[in-house]
């Protein structure tokens, strides 16, 4: 009885009170004169209630029979407080003989006291109407108080049926006792009319003709039996037929939900909760059931969204927003064209409005927005909150829960809002009792974490259709996500990077590397790698078509399941914790330009469909990785100087700014070194450019020899190179001006057989801040100093080329200690 609602369950209490107070009250009015006919009276009414047929049309298991027959008959013989006994017997064997399940204690009760007050209802209608208890009051003075008697008998026996049933389910009472009693009354007429007969037969001719009158009860029973039963069949074809509409509605409803959910119990989450709390709110069950049917196809128009959009992680942008907004339209426009008993598109046009009218596609406000779309906005928001998306964190219980108080009133309905929150705790309860047994089934499908993903889209053992769903969709979008971000980033790194953070969702790995061709050498050489073992992988080469990748480079084919330790063996590694392999082929315009491996530490973790995968994805990595490579080099020349491999011009003002800007932030020294090699255009003119280009290059090797790793030294413009030195000051500047200037004096090389050359290096330093603030200024600083050291130079040398040096054939001669060339025979 718990289980009622409080209104049904008020009045079953009222109804039994009244009964049983009523029934105790009119018990000491019995007279047992006739002993034997009560006892006859109670044996038939008991025999002919336990010969019940089950009313189909109601969902309570209410009965009828005919022992209403013999109540009437029982009270025009022993009268309206004898029949009591003969009517309690009846409603007690009813509610309890030849029955598949057993009857509650206050529903047998509940019969019991209805029958009490319908039986005396119908005795002061006779009384009321002229009849006489044990009288022979001739035909037509017996057909009104017996007429009068049927009806209220009719109407009271029903009516306390009907609203019970009506209380229970939250129906109408009316429509209740129309649909399941009304059809009824001729029976009970007929039945007055045997009780009549068989009364006035047992008067004048005693008991033995009596039997006679039960045919037209038996018939009437027959007549109820087997039209009742051709009406539960047929319900129960027509139950059959809708279960199986719903059924399939439900799985469509759920195949598409499985595109744009984790996973596919989204619906029935939805359902439940939006279920239970049209029940709490006292909804008719037509309405709870349109609320359902709302809640499983609710989201129906997003077949018409595109799954880049559904799928897409980062923020809309407003065209793709507005074209998410459209879904509710469409589905109630999809929704609209099924005949429904109940309204359901109402709902599903309605169940994205919000509370304060900022909704959408109506913008309705308040009470506006019908219940059960707001009940279905309340029920979604929190699954949608609670849920992993790819375009959110699933939020716990608690924050969820925050949430929906944050939006009440403004997107939601509060007084709803608050409902939902007293009941959620039973709702989790009954989720998760439905979704205990399922729970190994559902763990095959955990979503793989980036790097390390536990499922591929193999049609694999515990996963069903919805789960494969849900994977191909997954396969689709991370294809796409892959193809956006192919191009995006320029160098091989960044673009690998990303490749393989989404491959991860589609294609599982413990390890990946990409390796790529080098022509000059015919080797392969890992320019990427990350996971297991990444740092052994890294800048890892393969000769001669050595390891997996080199197999996969000679044959141009995808090798899948291999054994990893074939590639770090080639290069020397004894040992991996990688177990398999999966190495697909690179190719830019048919030709080989390296591979793709993805290693896992599972043995034979791989299938064809992650080859098939694998391969789609090289299709397109090939040329991406091919115009990273490019560009790599493009930058790499555009910032390096091509003779002397240091850096350029550009280079350094690029890290000259940096510099710069942390000092100023630190308040630390920079110093610059500007350095400009002794008449290098007699040297030029004299012995040629390639000697020249020889000089250039030693130089710089001197320069890098004698500066730290993090020290940057740029060959400026042709014979003048920069040295830039951070956390440098004045005297460590002018100490290493001295230093590369004798590192540069100290270079001799051969320009002709028998002559060498030496060389000469005039400088000048500046210190930031002490000599300017900015590299323009430090620059001229440098360059002044530079300019003073070479003319003092000058001034105590002499000329750097001896004019022998001019003729054709260069004479003999010597240089001084600050000179430029040296002649040794």
């Amino acid at each position: 009885m718990s289980r009622l609602p409080l209104s049904a369950r008020l009045y079953v209490i009222g109804i039994t009170l009244t009964g049983g107070l009523l029934f105790a009250q009119s018990v000491t009015a019995i007279r047992f004169e006739q002993p034997i006919l009560l006892a006859v009276l109670m044996a038939l009414s008991s025999a002919a209630a336990a010969l019940k047929v089950s009313l189909p049309l109601t969902t309570s298991g209410s009965t009828m029979s005919v022992s209403y027959a013999v109540d009437f008959a029982s009270l025009l013989l022993l009268g309206p407080h004898a029949t009591m006994l003969v009517g309690t017997a009846g409603a007690f064997c009813q509610c309890n003989l030849n029955n598949k399940a057993a009857t509650p204690p206050y529903r047998t009760a509940f019969s019991m006291a209805s029958l009490v007050i319908t039986v005396q209802g119908a005795g002061l209608a006779f009384r009321l109407l002229g009849g006489h208890v044990g009288q022979d009051d001739g035909l037509m003075d017996l057909a009104r108080p017996l007429v009068g008697a049927a009806t209220a008998y009719f109407v009271l026996n029903t009516g306390f049926i009907a609203t019970a049933i009506a209380l229970s389910t939250r129906q109408r009472i009316h429509e209740v006792w129309h649909e399941n009693f009304l059809w009824s009354a001729p029976s009970y007429f007929v039945g007055a009319s045997a009780a009549a007969l068989a009364a006035g037969i047992i008067e004048h001719s005693g008991y033995w003709l009596a039997p006679l009158t039960f045919m037209p009860l038996y018939l009437t029973y027959r007549t109820y039996k087997v039209y009742m039963g051709r009406i539960e069949d047929e319900q129960r074809h027509v139950q059959q037929t809708s279960d199986l509409h719903l059924a399939t509605i439900e799985a469509l409803a759920r195949a598409i939900d499985a595109k744009d959910q984790t996973a596919q119990t989204h619906i029935r989450r939805v359902q439940l909760y939006a279920a239970g709390m049209a029940r709490a709110l006292g909804l008719r069950e037509a309405e709870i059931q349109g609320i359902k049917t709302a809640a499983l196809l609710h989201d129906i128009g997003k077949l018409a969204v595109p799954e880049h959009i559904l799928s897409k992680p980062g923020p809309l942008t407003q065209e793709e927003f507005q074209k998410i907004r459209i879904h509710p339209q469409v589905g109630a426009e999809i929704i609209a064209a099924v005949p429904f008993p109940y309204p359901v598109a109402p709902l599903i046009l309605s169940h994205h409005e919000r509370w304060d009218g900022k909704g959408y596609p109506h913008g309705l406000t308040g009470d506006d927005i019908p219940l059960g779309a707001r009940i279905l906005t309340i029920v979604d928001y929190y699954d949608a909150v609670t849920t992993e998306r790819p375009y959110h964190k699933a939020l716990s219980a608690e924050g969820a829960i925050g949430l929906l108080k944050h939006e009440a009133g403004r997107a939601l309905d509060p007084s709803l809002v608050k409902l939902f929150i007293e009941m959620l705790p039973t709702f989790v309860a009954e989720i998760t009792a439905e979704e205990r047994p399922a729970l190994p089934a559902e763990a095959a499908d955990t979503r793989p974490e980036p790097g390390t993903a536990a499922a591929g889209p193999a049609v694999e053992g515990g996963q069903n259709a919805f789960e494969n769903i849900a994977l191909a969709h997954r396969e689709i979008y991370a294809l796409y996500e892959i193809a956006q971000s192919m191009g995006t980033s320029l160098g091989v790194s960044d673009t690998m990077a990303l490749i393989s953070s989404k491959l991860a969702n589609i294609v599982p790995w413990s390890g990946c590397a990409l390796f790529l061709y080098q022509a000059e050498s015919e080797s392969l050489r890992c320019r990427f790698s990350a996971g297991v073992d990444a740092p052994k992988l890294f800048d890892l080469e393969l000769k001669g078509g050595r390891g997996l990748e080199g197999w996969v480079g000679r044959n141009r084919r995808t090798i899948v399941n291999g054994n990893p330790i074939v590639t770090f063996e080639a290069a020397g590694i004894a040992s991996t914790d990688l177990k398999s392999a999966l190495v697909c082929p690179l190719f830019f315009n048919e030709t080989f330009i390296g591979a793709l491996a993805l290693y896992h530490t599972e043995r034979d973790r791989y299938t064809d469909d992650h080859c098939r995968l694998l391969d789609r994805i090289a299709e397109q990595a090939g040329a991406v990785i091919h115009n990273s490579i490019v560009f790599e080099q493009t930058q790499e020349d555009s910032l390096t100087d091509p003779l002397t491999a240091l850096p350029n011009r550009r280079s350094m003002f690029v890290h000259l700014t940096r510099e710069l800007a942390r000092a100023e932030r630190l308040s630390n020294q920079v110093a610059l070194i500007v350095m400009d090699i002794d008449e290098f255009k007699q040297i030029n003119d004299t012995y040629g450019h390639h000697v020249g280009d020889h000089a250039l290059r030693e130089v710089a090797k001197a320069l890098q020899g004698g500066l730290r790793h993090y020290d940057l030294c740029v060959r400026y413009a042709g014979d003048e190179f920069i040295v830039v030195m951070a956390d440098c000051s004045r005297e460590g500047a002018e100490a290493k001006r001295l230093e590369l200037q004798q590192r540069v004096a100290a270079i001799e090389f051969e320009v002709r057989a028998g002559k060498r050359l030496r060389l000469g290096a005039s400088a000048g330093a500046a210190v930031f801040p002490h000599d300017g603030r900015t590299y323009e200024t430090l620059l001229a600083g440098a360059d002044q100093r530079m300019y003073r050291d070479k003319a003092e130079r000058r001034g105590t040398a002499p000329p750097a080329i001896p004019a022998e040096f001019l003729a054709a054939e260069p004479l003999a001669g010597s240089a001084d200690s600050a000179g430029t060339l040296e002649q040794t025979a």
